[in-house]
């Protein structure tokens, strides 16, 4: 069995080298001669020793740590976007570390802090939106560059952003469902989140465009407990109940809204989609993970959350190195492509 060592001073002792030595080592095996670069890596090899990943990083002028803020953990769109910053972030050589704002302001708050006093060398945050604590994110502004990512609330304009181009997106679903039957009716959510207020515009726009009356149902909240599938299927079962909107299009404000109306329907014994009878469809927006194994498959726009993701980390990265042009705010948007499957 290997010697276990606890310190760098151990290791130090056990290898026959100094202890600066061994710190420059561990920042980086080149900034050390041959010879004793090779004497460290073999006595490595003879030992159980783990070097502490912040005390190797302390001394750096750069840390090599990004920090990236979500609102959510049991959002799988929010997992497909970190797996999407953590690759970039790996191939750029850098390390992420995560913090949840578990949709509150004051925890987003503290989350914030936690990655400044941890001198992260930069940040990525998906906030809450206007609820967003405004003295926060210009307290992170002035310690450290940071962006934000899907979501652009508007006490925040002068911030980089990267994200989707929503007016495109929900434009192109809401056309689409015009093309292929009446037009659809919006199944929004409470007004506090912004991507779904811009979808809801984009809405607005779109059906205005093609000269049709827009409708929006579930602007209003039901219960504060209730977030997105709980929502969507509470408001369609009052409307189903009352036999309301029972052949229509609906399109809703994101795929997990989507997925709580397909849910009301089943309970309801209706069958949305484009080849089932009755003229019920329902189709959402995200390309949620569960879309294509829902029943029926949900037909919805997809966020390119792998190029969002690079994206991010690429102009993150520039910030870091300061090749970001000065006072220059830079806003990336991303197109969205429609999966067509059965529900609509």
């Amino acid at each position: 069995m290997k010697p276990k060592i606890n310190t760098m001073e151990e290791l130090s002792e056990a290898i026959g080298v100094s202890r600066p030595t061994l710190s420059r080592y561990f920042q980086s095996p080149d900034s050390v001669r041959g010879k004793t670069s090779e004497k460290i890596r073999l006595g490595l090899e003879r030992v159980e020793y783990v070097p502490n990943f912040f005390a190797t990083r302390m001394n750096r002028k750069t840390t090599g740590i990004i920090g990236v803020i979500i609102p959510y953990l049991n959002d799988l769109f929010f997992t497909k976007l970190l797996m999407a910053i953590e690759t970039a972030a790996m191939e750029a050589g850098y390390t992420v570390i995560t913090q949840c704002s578990h949709s509150d302001p004051a925890i987003e708050a503290r989350a914030a802090e936690t990655l400044m006093s941890m001198s992260v060398d930069g940040a990525l945050v998906v906030p809450l939106g206007d609820q967003s604590d405004p003295e926060v994110q210009r307290r992170m502004g002035a310690r450290l560059p940071f962006m934000l990512v899907d979501s652009r609330p508007k006490t925040m304009p002068d911030v980089d952003f990267v994200g989707t181009d929503h007016r495109q997106s929900t434009g192109l679903i809401a056309e689409y469902l015009c093309r292929v039957g009446g037009p659809p009716i919006f199944l929004a959510m409470p007004r506090v989140n912004f991507n779904a207020i811009e979808r809801e515009n984009a809405y607005i726009a779109k059906l205005t465009e093609l000269g049709h009356k827009p409708e929006v149902i579930g602007a209003e909240l039901i219960d504060s407990r209730w977030h997105f599938e709980a929502h969507g299927e509470a408001v369609l079962d009052q409307y189903f109940s009352h036999g309301e909107h029972l052949d229509r299009s609906i399109l809703c404000v994101n795929d997990r809204v989507a997925i709580g109306a397909l849910r009301a329907a089943a309970r309801h014994g209706l069958v949305p989609g484009r080849m089932a009878k009755g003229g019920l469809r329902i189709a959402g927006h995200d390309d949620y993970p569960l879309c294509p194994f829902t029943i029926p498959a949900l037909t919805t726009v997809a966020q390119n959350v792998e190029a969002i993701g690079k994206a991010s980390v690429s102009r993150l990265v520039e910030m870091i190195r300061g090749e970001a042009g000065a006072n220059e705010t830079r806003v990336q948007l991303f197109d969205g492509v429609l999966k067509l499957r059965e529900s609509a």
